[in-house]
């Protein structure tokens, strides 16, 4: 049934304040306005890290929880191994590579400042963090993706990463596909895989050496030359999916009688 409540994420820090929530306006006016709620409806409240609770509209523009905050409706570990998509900002699409990303199941979303990418004066991390933030409410997570602080992007792939890192490239029929990287590389993809999708015009000479010398693996997207958008949703798909994969292998082996 609480799937079936609509839900608003409400920070932690704010949950612990009390079973009464004092709703900020734009919540106040989403359940009113938008949805219609009166006092005495009952909607979701999601902590973004991995709880759920259900709450009833009251007067004013308070709600009250109906569970004692340690004791959740659902409780959910966080998803592993983790997946972060970095990425080059494009001109145009981004805010639909945020949402995209969200729904698909990302647990860090890097921006990165590409020599070939969007100005940074034009971006609008405010309205990103929005973005997710509404993804998450409207497809469910009880776990909200990071957004990472923008990085040059010749730093973020010039550091030492734990797990795999996998730089998407393009025009080199040689390069292993997203797929097959992961098969191979199984043991480091264990404990995370973070996947670099460039610019438009590709990544630079030296952000190409940078993440050579870091040890990240080149890959493929497939044979065509993808826009910055189409490419990160694709290749997060990807991981997701074999992610998903993973977690059902490893779940069937759990579950094998230990008897012959």
């Amino acid at each position: 049934m609480v799937r079936e409540l609509r839900r608003l994420l409400i920070a932690p820090e704010r949950l612990a304040a009390g079973p009464t929530l004092a709703l900020v306006a734009e919540e106040s006016r989403y359940l009113s306005r938008v949805l219609r709620y009166g006092p005495g409806q009952r909607f979701a409240v999601a902590d973004g890290r991995g709880q759920l609770w259900s709450a009833v509209l009251l007067a004013g523009s308070e709600a009250r929880l109906e569970q004692p905050l340690d004791q959740p409706l659902q409780r959910q570990e966080a998803a592993s191994p983790w997946l972060e998509l970095a990425v080059a900002v494009p001109r145009l699409d981004f805010d639909v590579v945020v949402r995209m990303a969200c729904e698909l199941g990302v647990d860090r979303l890097q921006p990165l400042v590409a020599e070939h990418g969007a100005n940074r004066g034009s971006w609008k991390a405010n309205r990103w963090q929005t973005i997710l933030r509404e993804a998450c409410e409207q497809c469910e997570r009880l776990w909200l993706p990071q957004l990472l602080e923008p990085l040059e992007a010749i730093t973020y792939l010039s550091e030492l990463r734990s797990g795999l890192s996998l730089l998407a490239s393009t025009r080199d029929a040689q390069l292993p596909l997203v797929g097959a990287a992961l098969a191979q590389g199984a043991s480091f993809a264990a404990a995370g895989v973070a996947l670099a999708i460039g610019a438009e015009g590709g990544w630079s000479t030296p952000e190409t050496a940078a993440a050579q010398a870091a040890g990240w693996q080149a890959v493929s997207l497939g044979p065509h030359i993808l826009r910055t958008s189409t490419a990160a949703v694709a290749g997060l798909a990807s991981l997701v999916q074999w992610r998903d994969a993973r977690g059902q292998q490893l779940s069937g082996r759990a579950c094998r009688s230990p008897f012959p």
